[in-house]
């Protein structure tokens, strides 16, 4: 066998690990997307979005408070978290580029990168929630906040990195300041891999469970004081998940089925609107 069927044999065989390989991820998550229409769809119903969570053994009830529990505090766990991520990501790629804190901030956000979600919420728990005496919306929102942190900040840096550098000199030769470069032309021109990061954050702090177990908990009434425990659906997917009652395990899949359209329609409204940035 000469050189060049060698390389044919070789490529052939690559090409169909990595088929079998793509197979295999989109088959189960294409499982997972059946499983979730299937059983969540069954739970839909204008109680879901109207009415409470119910008490065991109720055949009556919603997540209306879960729902608008779970928005508020993903949506102020983003906003606190996106700004701090983006200003660090800009002073990584932009100002602190070989500096020894520009290497230490790498590594700490490393390190809360690949941090499990659960160590984080036992972190805000000893650091806050154990000292006040109770659980809360605001412990709930700074867990979060702190997995968006460290997903923004790498995004930010790897897109701001992929900006050329041409561009940079370019506004700098017609005398613009550093600071103008970096906002009207670097984060310009990557601002839909920016985006992008974003959307990945919110995505991931929509499902966790773990971090709001130990610091916002859940409540099974209304309640919009931050100051108190508030009601969330990943906590209380897990919980009616866990339980015995059919109803309350219908409202479960229902709840799964929330949360995955609504990180699917995120990214598609990223995608139409970003559509003509992302392909250039």
């Amino acid at each position: 066998m000469n050189l060049s069927s060698k390389r044919k044999l070789v490529n052939k065989i690559a090409l169909t690990l990595s088929l079998l390989a793509m197979s295999f991820g989109l088959f189960w998550l294409v499982w997972i997307l059946f499983t979730t229409l299937q059983l969540g769809v069954a739970g839909l119903s204008l109680d879901l979005f109207t009415k409470m969570t119910p008490p065991p053994g109720s055949t009556e009830g919603g997540l209306a408070n879960a729902i608008v529990g779970s928005l508020i505090l993903v949506g102020l766990a983003t906003l606190i978290g996106t700004p701090i991520g983006i200003l660090t990501g800009v002073f990584l790629a932009e100002y602190g580029a070989g500096s020894w804190l520009a290497h230490a901030t790498r590594f700490i956000n490393d390190i809360l990168l690949s941090a499990p979600s659960i160590v984080i919420g036992l972190f805000i728990y000893a650091f806050y929630v154990s000292q006040v005496g109770n659980f809360s919306g605001i412990s709930g929102v700074a867990a979060l906040a702190l997995i968006v942190v460290p997903v923004v900040v790498r995004t930010t840096e790897n897109m701001l990195l992929l900006v050329p550098n041409s561009l940079r000199e370019a506004a700098f030769a017609l005398g613009a300041k550093q600071s103008e470069v970096i906002i009207q032309v670097t984060l310009q021109a990557s601002r839909a891999g920016i985006m992008t990061g974003i959307l990945l954050a919110v995505a991931r702090i929509a499902g966790e469970t773990a971090p709001l177990m130990f610091t916002a908990l859940s409540n099974q009434f209304w309640s919009l004081n931050l100051n108190a425990p508030m009601a969330n659906l990943p906590v209380t997917i897990f919980k009616f998940a866990m339980s015995p009652f059919p109803d309350w395990q219908q409202l479960a899949w229902a709840g799964v089925f929330l949360i995955t359209v609504g990180v699917l329609a995120l990214n598609i409204c990223a995608r139409y609107f970003f559509r003509d940035e992302i392909q250039r």
